[in-house]
């Protein structure tokens, strides 16, 4: 069993910035299977970052690339989401998730196997 906890979110300002953290414990994971998530009021959960299997490159939703950027510290089993240039649409809950296969490279929520319970950010105009 895996457990995630998010944190980092809070209320900004339109173009200020925020960095979330997802902190897994429970057993060994690589964090290439962690990915960032967010679902905004009366919208579907959506993918935000994720890093790749291998490591080798990092995966953005098209709404915030550019501006996001996912990393991860393997000591302390952490993956981080550092935002910047926050928009008013950017406004959700955040989510970490883990992809149920350590093999693949999903952007899809119905692969993720583990999430955590979310972490609120706002961003006022």
């Amino acid at each position: 069993q895996v457990q995630l906890v998010e944190s980092g979110g809070g209320l900004v300002q339109t173009g200020g910035s925020l960095r979330l953290s997802c902190a897994a414990s429970g057993r060994t994971l690589s964090r290439y299977r962690m990915g960032w998530f967010r679902q905004a009021p009366g919208k579907e959960r959506e993918f935000v970052a994720r890093m790749s299997r291998s490591g080798g490159s990092t995966y953005y939703a098209d709404s915030v690339k550019g501006r996001f950027t996912i990393s991860a510290d393997n000591a302390e089993n952490t993956v981080y989401l550092q935002m910047n240039s926050l928009k008013p649409e950017d406004t959700a809950v955040y989510y970490c998730a883990v992809d149920r296969s350590p093999f693949s490279n999903s952007r899809d929520a119905r692969d993720m196997e583990y999430w955590g319970k979310g972490t609120l950010v706002t961003v006022s105009s």
